[in-house]
């Protein structure tokens, strides 16, 4: 692998890792200010959002993990591939 390669791959590594923590902290953020809000009117509405952001959150979360060990499992099967098709000629 080239270093340009090398280079493509871990601007797309990093942009997974950015993306999922900028998701994180707006999540953290936002929803902080929601309870703060529904706390000081004496109420709990905030906890659908918590919630259900939250499963989103973990969705992402899981995608970005996958797509981050993901990468080589996807290298070994292209090198399998590869090989399958050198030996048939």
């Amino acid at each position: 692998m080239d270093d340009l390669e090398l280079q493509r791959r871990a601007r797309k590594r990093v942009a997974l890792k950015m993306g999922f923590a900028t998701h994180l902290l707006v999540y953290v953020l936002v929803n902080t200010g929601l309870a703060v809000l529904s706390l000081s009117q004496g109420r709990q509405w905030h906890w659908g959002s918590l919630l259900g952001w939250g499963v989103g959150l973990a969705v992402h979360g899981i995608v970005t993990l996958v797509a981050l060990r993901g990468q080589g499992l996807r290298d070994r099967m292209v090198a399998s591939e590869v090989q399958r098709l050198r030996e048939r000629g």
